[in-house]
Formats: structure tokens, sequence, C-alpha cells
């Protein structure tokens, strides 16, 4: 059986130190460390933007010359403990007094047993011609938090449940697709509640039961009949979507604060979904 895709794939794939089992976002087992002393004439923070959200992994590092004389920054990266370590991004941007540029730059998987702060950006800059300087800058703004935060919140229903959508199938008409959402349970005995599934930019689904519906102690499958509609055929929207096939799935564990968890698709199934918008839409 397959388990998460995509961003929870990679969380559980951290979880010797991640979450406990459950829906609740975890708590780091280490405080925070000393903040991250500033630095004259740069200053920092990490800002998430739309795109950054289509590509998944990325924040954008905003940087703003707060001196009196520029600087070239070489190169980036991300640092806080509550991310893995990734290579600097080589980048070649030049910062004059008073200018702010953003720079994209990836975050490493998360590590749910370290908070995400203090965080700095990691920068190699060269000022007047001179040597480079390396340089830990704090991010000035709690944007590594929030994303950790969630995360670390998918983590933690993944660790209790895997979710998957089987037996994706084109309907007898051709105008739909049917399948199941799948929750199996992986530990403990708590109840699992599925309270919404919401659309794509391009497709509806429609869960063919009522919901909220709840995987109950002792139960170890629940089982969620589906039926996926193109939900727009406006070419605007078809020639412009980032994320065509991301259904976000509203999951509860034991009580707790509602999850929002992208319904797991695979390649094959993109392919399935994608022949079914071709065909309606022509």
């Amino acid at each position: 059986m397959v388990s998460f895709a995509g961003a929870a794939l990679v969380l559980v794939g951290c979880g010797a130190s991640g979450p406990a089992a459950s829906g609740t976002t975890p708590a780091p087992t280490s405080v925070a460390g000393p903040a991250v002393p500033a630095v004259p004439g740069i200053a920092a923070r990490a800002v998430r933007l739309r795109t950054d959200a289509s590509v998944g992994g990325q924040v954008q590092v905003r940087l703003t010359d707060t001196g009196t004389a520029p600087f070239t920054v070489t190169a980036v990266a991300i640092d806080s403990p509550g991310f893995a370590p990734l290579p600097a991004t080589a980048v070649d941007t030049t910062y004059r007094p008073g200018q702010t540029i953003d720079l994209p730059t990836p975050f490493g998987a998360v590590d749910c047993a370290a908070a995400a702060d203090p965080a700095a950006a990691r920068l190699t800059v060269v000022r007047d011609g001179g040597v480079p300087e390396e340089l830990r800058v704090p991010l000035a703004d709690g944007t590594l938090a929030l994303i950790h935060g969630e995360e670390c919140a998918v983590a933690g229903v993944a660790a209790v449940v895997d979710i998957v959508l089987t037996d994706l199938t084109s309907a007898p008409d051709g105008q739909s697709l049917t399948g199941t959402v799948l929750l199996s349970r992986r530990t403990g005995d708590d109840p699992v509640e599925v309270l919404a599934l919401g659309r794509s930019v391009l497709l509806e689904p429609e869960v063919g039961r009522h919901l909220p519906a709840t995987l109950r102690p002792g139960d170890d499958r629940l089982r969620l009949p589906l039926t996926v509609t193109p939900a727009s055929c406006d070419p605007h929207v078809l020639a412009e979507t980032k994320k065509p096939f991301v259904f976000p799935l509203s999951v509860a564990v034991d009580g707790a604060d509602p999850v929002p968890v992208d319904l797991p698709v695979d390649d094959a199934q993109k392919a399935l979904l994608q022949h079914l918008v071709d065909r309606v839409c022509g």
C-alpha cells in the first residue's frame, strides 16, 4: 500500500525524530536557541508567495540593503534547526542602498523534533570588490515557523493513518471518474474524522457518502466512494493553473483541530484526470 505522497511522504521519511501518533501539531522536543545577531546593513525576511506554494519546498528570502553601500549576494541558503540543511543556491544579485530583492530559496525536510527558530539566511556576500563574507542574517518573521507547524501537523496525521486514492477509473459515460479514498490505520486506536474534501482549480471531487465520516476505534479502514468531474473548462483556467490535481482533505485525529492534507495522486492517476479534462473540455 502506498502512503502519503509529496510533502507528507518526505515528512514521514524523517519521522524517526518526528511526531507522535497524534493529529495535533507535534511539539518540538528542543527549545529555540539564542536569537541570531543582526547584521548591519542587511535585513532579511522569509516570504511564501503563491508561486512558492505551487512549487513546494521553497520560500523567498527577501533581502534589503539597509546600509549606505552596495553589496552582492553570491549564495543563499535557509539556516533553521527545524529543517534539514541544503547546499547553498548560487546567485549573483547586487543590492543598492534601500533596494529589496527576493531570492527563491529551497528548504530541506522538516525535523519535527526541533523548533524552526532561530531562523536565518546563510549568505555569501561581497562588498566593494572585497573577499566573500559568510553571514547569517536573522529572518525577521515567523514564516518558517508557520511552514514547520503546517508540515508537522500533516506528519502527525500521517503517523496515524495512510490515505490513498484507489480504483480510479472512467465512468461509463466518459464524463467523470470514480474511485475510492481509503484510510488505513497505522498506529493507535484514536478516531480519525474526515470533514471535507476540497476541489482543485480544474476538478470537483464529490464524496459519495455524508461527511464528516469517521474511522472509529476498533476499525482498521474507512472507504469513501469518490466521483470526480471537471469544475471548469475556461481556457484561461486550463492554461494558467499551477496545481490542477491538488485536493485538500480535512482530517482530524481524536478531536484535535482539523489538518489540511493533500489527497495523494500518483502519476498514473494524474494522467487519468488530465484525460478526463481533455475529453470533457475538448
